[in-house]
């Protein structure tokens, strides 16, 4: 039985990955600081079932000022999801909480680690590093140039995670995810949003014109490929996390008013910035090093969101 450290474990992925390391009988040392960019409310809702096994410990402390040296007591390895999300976001003076929570934490939870015997520690990274290209599928070693606020400090803190690897040892791994979705997603997400508004009678605002493509990839998939990173990811590498279902935002609308049976009033709007055109992963590395293979379709996974969301 191993003990992990999963940090921003309230959240949607972190909860998630928290629940599958239980499940597979080991035990979880959870982080969260509760950040006010949605609903406590939800995150403790998220925490419910945690919360009743006796191999979870829930730690409320921030990152950024902590004493991370008896957080890291006992802990076999650290999942590190803790993040200010959002690319919209993480413009103009906000830009400063996305620099303490996305490089500073980070560098501080990597400086903490160092010299400790971690048999690995993985760092939620994103597909926004990528920034806008036409060099698709999206390759690991391929150009990184993020066109958000957000993604900088994404791709900051795995080149520091690289760093740590290079000049300590210490057993980095870094996840690319790609526009990940699923019960518990956040609010502020697109198919929560356009859910909760379709279920309320409210147009759905789409920003441009719908043709942008995503590779759509459901929680449980991406809980799959961490798992399979915390016990045998190569240390000082980079993978894609995709979920293979690449479709433009029209066409998961279309998808998604089939599974609510429902029509959904789509409202065009300016397109925003930070915003790619198009995503698609290249999951080889992945496949080939960590055995990740995605197996839940759009249309499976958006039906799964649903129930969840009718259910609150």
């Amino acid at each position: 039985m191993a003990n992990y450290l999963v940090t921003g474990v309230a959240g949607f992925i972190g909860s998630h990955v928290a629940e599958r390391l239980i499940k597979r009988g080991n035990s979880v040392r959870g982080v969260d600081c509760f950040t006010n960019y949605y609903a406590r409310s939800l995150k403790e809702k998220n925490l419910s079932e945690l919360l009743e096994s006796p191999r979870f410990v829930l730690d409320e402390l921030d990152l950024s000022s902590a004493d991370l040296g008896s957080v890291l007591e006992e802990v076999d390895a650290v999942c590190h999801l803790a993040a200010q999300a959002g690319v919209r976001a993480s413009w103009g003076r906000s830009f400063e909480t996305y620099i303490d929570c996305n490089i500073a934490a980070t560098q501080r939870l990597l400086e903490a680690c160092k010299g400790r015997s971690l048999a690995r520690f993985v760092y939620a990274s994103s597909s926004s590093v990528y920034g806008e290209t036409d060099d698709l599928p999206m390759r690991e070693r391929g150009a990184t140039c993020p066109v958000s606020p957000y993604g900088v400090t994404k791709l900051a803190a795995e080149h520091l995670a690289v760093l740590y690897h290079r000049n300590y040892g210490l057993p980095t791994v870094s996840l690319r995810f790609f526009t990940v979705y699923g019960p518990r997603q956040r609010p502020d997400m697109a198919f929560n949003k356009f859910i909760s508004a379709t279920l309320s009678g409210r147009p759905v605002e789409i920003y441009g014109d719908g043709k942008q493509t995503r590779d759509f990839t459901f929680v449980d998939d991406i809980v799959d490929g961490v798992v399979r990173a915390l016990e045998n990811g190569p240390p000082g590498e980079v993978f894609n996390l995709g979920g293979g279902s690449r479709v433009t935002l029209n066409e998961a609308i279309d998808t998604l008013e089939r599974v609510m049976g429902m029509k959904i009033n789509r409202q065009y709007e300016t397109p925003q910035k930070g915003d790619v055109s198009n995503t698609l992963a290249d999951n080889s590395k992945a496949q080939n090093e960590l055995g990740f293979a995605p197996s839940v379709g759009l249309e499976e996974g958006l039906a799964r969101e649903f129930e969840w969301l009718k259910s609150l």
